[in-house]
């Protein structure tokens, strides 16, 4: 039986009317594409240069491409092709199949995805937040030879035992996440956020669309998403491949996140009074890094954490 992403079609309806005004509020030439992969459609948004560049990018769990890049897709654009892939299974516009199951390959899936945008014989940079920083860092290690740059946003190196990234988040999200009301969802996300918590609680339509998220979104839709820990081997393999940046204030990295990242000698930057939310929290600081990265100018962002 195919799992529900949406759990009920009312919540369906608004967080998919939320998503095209938050996308409306990006103010760039875009196009919206559906490319089938063995496990359903997945949306993606297309932006930015055509002849640049292309970079991927992935959102976290429980929320999309529309929230995800509001803040980072007007400069980015100037610089970069840009994809934006609603995860499979997430709240966005990708639609799962019947065969999005336990058997669901994260690897096959990207590729797959890939293959329909054309880019299989390109080699692309890939960039993620949270569990699309995860998703990143799993596609490095299979596939190194079709990885220029990798970005790793709000996400630490899974090295070790196996994680469960759903308990985690729970232990986070909880318990305002279960009664989701205004005051509770501005409270979640100064818990979540830094300083600059405003970015997200000032915005009308962000909270809007947030809340829906948190009321409609079916969580157990990503369950077939596993997160597996890398050995020493493979997380030495992408120590000096991935660039990770993250928020010293982020409860996530304060639960052990940057202490893995400092201990593995990663190539980070770490970010004071920065939260989960650091590419919307610090969005022009995040976007000239990530062009400098892209560019060639930071090699290692060791030298420039603080």
């Amino acid at each position: 039986m195919t799992v529900k992403v949406y759990r009920s079609a009312k919540a369906q309806k608004c967080i998919l009317d939320t998503y095209n005004q938050l996308l409306a509020l990006w103010d760039i030439d875009k196009e919206e594409r559906d490319i089938t992969t063995s496990y359903g459609t997945t949306h993606v948004i297309q932006w930015g240069k055509e002849d640049a560049p292309p970079l991927v990018l992935f959102h976290g769990v429980g929320d999309d491409s529309a929230l995800m890049w509001i803040y980072n897709a007007k400069a980015l654009g100037q610089h970069f092709r840009l994809y934006a892939i609603d995860t499979i299974g997430g709240p966005g516009k990708s639609v799962i199949g019947e065969k999005y199951d336990k058997t669901f390959d994260g690897i096959r899936w990207i590729d797959e995805v890939l293959a329909g945008l054309g880019l299989s014989e390109v080699k692309a940079s890939f960039m993620g937040v949270s569990h699309g920083g995860y998703l990143v860092q799993l596609y490095t290690l299979h596939r190194p030879e079709s990885v220029d740059k990798a970005i790793s946003l709000a996400a630490a190196v899974p090295a070790g035992k196996n994680g469960n990234s759903m308990r985690t988040m729970m232990r986070i999200f909880l318990p305002e996440a279960l009664f989701p009301t205004k005051n509770n969802i501005a409270r979640l996300l100064r818990k979540l956020a830094g300083a600059n918590y405003k970015v997200f609680t000032e915005n009308p339509l962000i909270m809007e669309h947030y809340t829906w998220l948190l009321k409609g979104f079916n969580t157990m839709a990503m369950t077939y998403h596993k997160v597996r820990g890398f050995s020493d081997q493979e997380v030495k393999q992408l120590r000096d491949k991935v660039f990770y940046l993250v928020g010293l204030d982020d409860p996530f990295e304060k639960m052990g996140g940057a202490e893995a990242l400092r201990a593995y000698d990663m190539n980070a930057r770490f970010y004071e009074g920065a939260g989960h939310g650091i590419n919307h929290e610090i969005a022009d600081e995040i976007n000239q890094m990530v062009i400098d990265i892209m560019q060639g100018h930071v090699i290692d962002l060791r030298l420039h954490s603080h």
